[in-house]
Formats: structure tokens, sequence, C-alpha cells
């Protein structure tokens, strides 16, 4: 008598766990079909507005790039014009910008097992530190952009700095007789203090 009240108790039980798990997968779908049904877009009708946007915008960013690459290997003659040299050795000049010296040392091992020279990237890197005042931290465009252009030419000048340069070399150059300095003008005299 024994067994069978367990048997039939065991017999219970199992069809409880059965009746419960049957009503938990009822209730998951009916959550999982109310939620399909609430006014929130799904997640591929967002991403696919957005997908013409970005296509545009990463094809002109590929072509930008591959002008660089170009514009590089025409101007820089030797391995430091190559396009693998380009890309790593600019990637090493800015992340020294940066100061993030232990990604630009594995940049520059990197570099090296290609073959290219490490004197252009410290030429690059020497132009680059001549236009700090000109960079913003805020555009990263204008650090892309200057980094760019000291790899191709490590010997630019910033603007100031030339013109700066090339404006005493003219007078002296066009005239033979020497230019009198201009007099200082006189300080003002401080007034005396009345008596107390």
């Amino acid at each position: 008598m024994r067994q069978r009240v367990f048997e039939l108790r065991n017999a219970v039980l199992r069809q409880f766990a059965a009746t419960l798990a049957v009503s938990s997968l009822v209730i998951l779908m009916g959550i999982g079909a109310a939620s399909a049904q609430s006014g929130t877009p799904a997640p591929d009708q967002s991403k696919a507005a957005a997908q013409p946007a970005d296509a545009a915008k990463d094809a002109a960013q590929n072509q930008r790039r591959t002008d660089e690459f170009a514009e590089a290997a025409q101007v820089i003659s030797g391995p430091a014009g190559n396009p693998e040299c380009v890309w790593l050795g600019r990637r090493v000049v800015r992340l020294m910008w940066r100061d993030d010296l232990d990604t630009a040392f594995r940049h520059l091992d990197l570099y090296d097992r290609f073959g290219c020279p490490g004197g252009h990237i410290q030429a690059a890197f020497r132009c680059l530190t001549r236009f700090g005042g000109q960079i913003d931290p805020k555009v990263a465009e204008t650090l892309d952009s200057r980094v760019h252009a000291c790899w191709i030419n490590p010997a630019s000048q910033p603007q100031q700095a030339a013109a700066a340069a090339s404006q005493p070399a003219a007078p002296a150059a066009g005239s033979a007789q020497p230019q009198p300095a201009a007099s200082p003008s006189p300080a003002a005299s401080p007034s005396p203090a009345p008596p107390k």
C-alpha cells in the first residue's frame, strides 16, 4: 500500500511539473508576441534607414584614404611611400602625439618588420611638433590632416614661422644699404607720489 501511495504521489508531481512547464512556455510566447506588436520599430528597420548614409560616408572615407596613399607614393620615393609604411607610420606618429607610447612602440615594431625607414617617423614627428599650436585636440581631422601633411613633407614649417623667416631676408637682399634700427619709444616716467 505504501508503494502505491508513492507511485501516485510521483505521478501527480510529474503531471504538475509538466503543466507548469507548458504554462510557462505559453506565457513567455505571449510576452514575446506582445512586445513584437508594440509601437517601437524593429532594430532592422532603423539599421536599414541608416545604412545608405553610412555606406556613402564609408565610401568617401575609403576614397580619401586611397587618394592619400597614391599621393604619398608619388611624392615620396623609396619604402616610406609604400602604402603599408604610410599607414603604419602615420599611425605611429598619431599615437606618439597622443602619448600612447606603448601602442606606438608595438606599431613601430610592425613598421620595422615591413622594412620601412625609421628616420621618416622621426622627421614626421619633428614636423608635427612644430605645428602643435595649430592642432585642435577636439577635432580629429586637424590632427589626421597635419600628420599626413608632415608625412608627405617632413620639412614643412608653420605659416607664421615661414612668413617671419622670409620677411627679414627680403629687405636685406633687395638693398645694399643697412637700414637704421627703429628707435625705441620713450617710456613714460612715473609721476611723483604726493607728500603725506
